[in-house]
């Protein structure tokens, strides 16, 4: 008889990836997946509830493998919140186009969007801490409830922004991808110039002036 595996995470998403690729389907059940793939069914439980559970945890390992890239590259660490994110953008999709077969059979198999919205679950809640850990300059209010409620505003816009970014790339058909290449740029670079404090600054200054002038006009 022969030996059985002793299970890691990666070979779970390796033994999952090539399955739904090769079958155009989900495994029917745990059971038949780790008797194809020789290790014990109770060693799946050991990571993952479900199969469920386990597509969240790729894509979320897609994000913390980019991250993982960035962290090692020194120059990334001087760059500011716009080209951090650029990086961030440029290094995911690649590792996405790596794995491009799998995603896109994750994505696009449920007309039902929430369910594939589902799978991205953990990715979010990890993109969104990134975001938030990247200093964005922001108008400075002083209530915190509005401080709250502007991050996390910004959180979302981010988050819907990749989600924009993931659908233009599942559609995109040139060559090498290079057309999202394209929307990557110039759609961050449109959100920070709409993000651009200086000139609003500059208004909320000179509405400030005009309302203390109209409040104590000087004879």
């Amino acid at each position: 008889m022969k030996a059985k595996k002793k299970l890691t995470a990666n070979m779970l998403f390796s033994n999952y990836m090539n399955y739904v690729l090769e079958n155009n389907a989900n495994p029917s059940s745990v059971y038949s997946f780790a008797k194809e793939n020789n290790f014990d069914e109770a060693d799946f439980y050991k990571f993952y509830g479900s199969f469920e559970a386990l597509e969240k945890a790729v894509f979320a390992t897609f994000f913390d493998n980019t991250v993982e890239m960035l962290a090692k590259s020194e120059e990334f660490q001087s760059f500011d919140a716009r080209n951090k994110l650029l990086s961030f953008y440029f290094t995911f999709f690649e590792i996405l186009t790596a794995n491009r077969s799998y995603v896109v059979y994750a994505l696009k198999m449920h007309k039902n969007n929430m369910k594939a919205l589902g799978k991205l679950s953990d990715l979010k809640h990890r993109f969104t801490q990134f975001v938030s850990e990247l200093e964005i300059e922001m108008i400075d209010v002083k209530q915190e409830k509005l401080k709250k409620f502007q991050e996390k505003s910004l959180e979302e816009s981010a988050w819907i922004q990749l989600l924009i970014t993931m659908k233009f790339w599942l559609d995109d058909t040139s060559a090498s991808f290079e057309k999202t290449d394209i929307f990557i740029e110039k759609s961050l670079n449109a959100s920070f110039d709409l993000l651009n404090v200086q000139p609003l600054k500059s208004i909320i200054d000179l509405g400030k002036f005009l309302f203390k002038e109209k409040m104590n006009p000087r004879l």
